[in-house]
């Protein structure tokens, strides 16, 4: 498409026609044949591609100039993709491989604290992964916790978080295992050799906006959709993922997933099971058929290595039901029947393979 056709789409109205339109026909996402026909499981698709809408506009039309580059959330409490980690408090900036970056703050006090450049985007055509990492445990830091990062392809002296001249995105994670009294990093970004404020937004950057937005709409409900099919064919299992699928999909190099399906009766509990090896952070989440987490603000629907009750020997037991047995670790459904799960290891030793047993409500013991 041409700048003038772009410039006439935008005046006419056509482009925002056409994000109109493709957010529309994502509907038929959450209408496919095997998709979950009760009332919560539907209503909270259509919610989640409202959530989408937003998230997207946010990246593509709001965020989305790298040459001044600015913190948001992609991720939150009400806007969530890919089983997001309800420990983590996620944020994203634009940019681009042709510019360099200066990242500056304070490392503050979460357990763990990562740093990813990406490329590609969901719904787009382009190859979609990892250009850099660059580890919080690996980070020079002052004595004060005060740190500098410099973003860029050419290597740096101390810490410096690789791109490729396709990287678009930059993602920051920071897992808290005890709110209470862990701290955030405080970040700050810029481009280097920045000269005075962004340009006026132009009808060809809006438009380019808008189209990537409902794309990203589409890709995003499609790829966790294709999941969750997938999972169904196994229920009450986690299953590992491969890290290449899930560093594909932007996931954190640092992780080793094991996801899957869960469907209770009432009757039902399903146990997950297991011994964590030496690791950094685990956690243990329910979430719905579209992958999002269940509202964690009030349902205790995650544990993690803090968290968890273990028992004597370090291993632990966690009880998902639809109703409070009255024992340690219960994982609330949110009124849900079915749903997805993940499990995470991050830098773990070894990544043994939790175990999923499906029992009846009346043969559950206080262990």
């Amino acid at each position: 498409m041409s700048a003038g056709s772009a410039a006439d789409q935008v005046m006419d109205g056509t482009a925002w026609e056409q994000f109109c339109d493709t957010v529309k026909n994502a509907g038929a996402v959450i209408l496919r044949e095997r998709s979950p026909k009760n009332g919560l499981d539907r209503a909270e698709g259509f919610r989640y591609l409202s959530r989408l809408t937003r998230l997207a506009l946010e990246k593509f039309v709001e965020h989305n100039d790298p040459t001044t580059p600015r913190f948001y959330r992609l991720s939150h409490e009400t806007g969530k993709i890919g089983c997001d980690n309800p420990d983590s408090y996620y944020q994203n900036a634009a940019i681009d491989g042709q510019y360099e970056y200066r990242l500056w703050g304070n490392r503050g006090t979460v357990s763990y604290l990562g740093f990813g450049t990406y490329y590609g985007n969901y719904g787009s055509q382009a190859r979609s992964g990892c250009s850099g990492y660059l580890d919080g445990g690996d980070l020079q830091v002052a004595p004060d916790g005060s740190f500098e990062i410099i973003l860029s392809c050419r290597k740096h002296p101390g810490n410096w978080l690789p791109m490729e001249p396709d990287s678009s995105m930059l993602i920051v994670r920071e897992n808290v295992l005890d709110a209470k009294n862990e701290r955030l990093a405080e970040l700050h970004i810029e481009r280097l050799n920045a000269a005075g404020p962004p340009a006026p937004l132009t009808p060809e950057h809006l438009g380019a906006g808008l189209a990537d937005a409902a794309r990203f709409v589409v890709g995003t409900a499609t790829i966790f959709t294709d999941w969750a099919e997938e999972f169904m064919q196994r229920p009450n299992e986690l299953l590992p993922l491969d890290p290449a699928r899930t560093g594909g999909a932007h996931g954190d190099p640092n992780i080793r997933y094991y996801m899957g399906y869960w469907a209770l009766a009432p009757d039902e509990a399903l146990l997950i099971e297991g011994t964590p090896p030496q690791c950094e952070y685990w956690n243990f989440q329910l979430n719905n058929y579209w992958m999002e987490s269940l509202d964690y603000r009030y349902h205790s629907i995650d544990y993690n290595k803090h968290t968890t009750t273990y028992r004597p020997d370090g291993s632990f037991r966690l009880v998902i039901t639809r109703q409070n047995p009255g024992v340690p670790n219960w994982v609330d459904t949110a009124g849900h029947a079915s749903g997805l799960m993940g499990f995470r290891w991050i830098k773990a030793a070894t990544h043994p393979r939790p175990r999923a047993r499906l029992v009846k409500v009346a043969e559950i013991t206080a262990d």
